[in-house]
C-alpha cells in the first residue's frame, strides 16, 4: 500500500460508512474501490467486512444515543443472518477473481435499480419509533427468520447492497418507517459483516493495513449516519451513488 492511498481509502470509507447507514449500499463504493487498487477479491471482500463491522458499531452507538434502538426486535433477525452470513462468506472464498467480479458488477445494477425506486419514499419524515416485531404475530415473525437467513447468505458471499434489500423487507413487510428499519438494519448488517469477518480471517483474507484505514473511515461515517439518521442531503447522495455505482460496474465489466 502506498502512503498517497491511506487518505484515499479512510475519505471513501467515511462516505460509504455514511451512505450505508442513512439508507445503504456503501459498499457499492468502497468494495470496488479495493479491487481497483489492487486486492484480490477474496481479500477486498474480507477487508471490507472489517470496515463494516466498526461502521456498524458506530452507528448503532449513534442511534442508541437519540433513543431508537430495539435490540429484541433486532437480534430476532439478526440471529438466522448470522448463521446466513457463514455460509456466504465460505462461498465466496471459493469463486474465482473473474467470476466475483461479474457477479459484482451484476449486483451492482441490479441494486441501483432498488436505489432508483426507492422503497423507503412514503417513509420519509416519519420520526417515531414504534415498531416492536418481537410482539407481532408468530408467522411474521417466522417467515422474517427465513427471509433474513438467505439476506445473510447474500449479505456473507457479496454484502453490497445488503442495506437496500433490508429496507425493502422491513418497511413493505413490517411497516416502519425510515429511522426504524435504519436502526434494525445496522445491526443486522454488524452482525453479519462480523461472522463473515471471521471466516475470512481463519482463510487469512484481510489485508490489515487497507483494512485498518477503511475502518476509520467507515466507523467515522457510521457514527455521523447514526446521529443524523435521517437528512436533507439524502437525495443528492443517492444521485452521486448512482453515478458512482455506473461507473464502477462499467469498470469491473471491462
Amino acid at each position: 500500500m502506498e502512503t498517497w492511498q491511506i487518505p484515499v481509502i479512510f475519505i471513501v470509507g467515511i462516505i460509504a460508512g455514511f451512505i450505508n447507514t442513512m439508507a445503504g449500499g456503501g459498499s457499492l463504493l468502497s468494495l470496488p474501490m479495493l479491487i481497483i487498487l489492487g486486492l484480490p477479491t477474496a481479500v477486498a471482500n474480507g477487508t471490507n467486512r472489517l470496515a463494516i463491522t466498526v461502521q456498524s458499531i458506530c452507528a448503532v452507538a449513534g442511534f442508541k444515543r437519540k433513543g431508537i434502538s430495539n435490540f429484541k426486535s433486532s437480534i430476532l433477525m439478526a440471529v438466522p443472518t448470522l448463521v446466513g452470513a457463514i455460509v456466504g462468506a465460505q462461498l465466496s472464498i471459493d469463486v474465482s477473481d473473474v467470476l466475483f467480479k461479474r457477479i459484482l458488477a451484476v449486483t451492482m445494477l441490479l441494486v441501483l435499480g432498488i436505489i432508483l425506486r426507492n422503497p423507503t419514499r412514503r417513509q420519509y419524515g416519519k420520526v417515531q419509533y414504534t415498531g416492536d416485531i418481537v410482539n407481532g404475530s408468530w408467522h411474521l415473525r417466522l417467515l422474517l427468520m427465513c427471509i433474513f437467513f438467505f439476506i445473510g447468505i447474500y449479505g456473507g458471499f457479496i454484502q453490497a447492497g445488503i442495506g437496500f434489500i433490508i429496507i425493502a423487507v422491513l418497511t413493505t413487510m413490517c411497516g416502519l418507517n425510515l429511522v426504524e428499519t435504519n436502526s434494525h438494519k445496522v445491526f443486522v448488517v454488524g452482525i453479519n459483516a462480523f461472522f463473515a469477518l471471521l471466516v475470512f480471517v481463519f482463510h487469512n483474507k484481510i489485508h490489515w493495513p487497507i483494512g485498518i484505514a477503511l475502518a476509520a473511515g467507515n466507523g467515522l461515517g457510521g457514527w455521523i449516519g447514526g446521529n443524523l439518521a435521517v437528512t436533507r442531503g439524502e437525495r443528492f447522495i443517492r444521485f452521486m451513488l448512482t453515478i458512482g455505482v455506473i461507473a464502477m460496474a462499467v469498470r469491473l465489466l471491462t
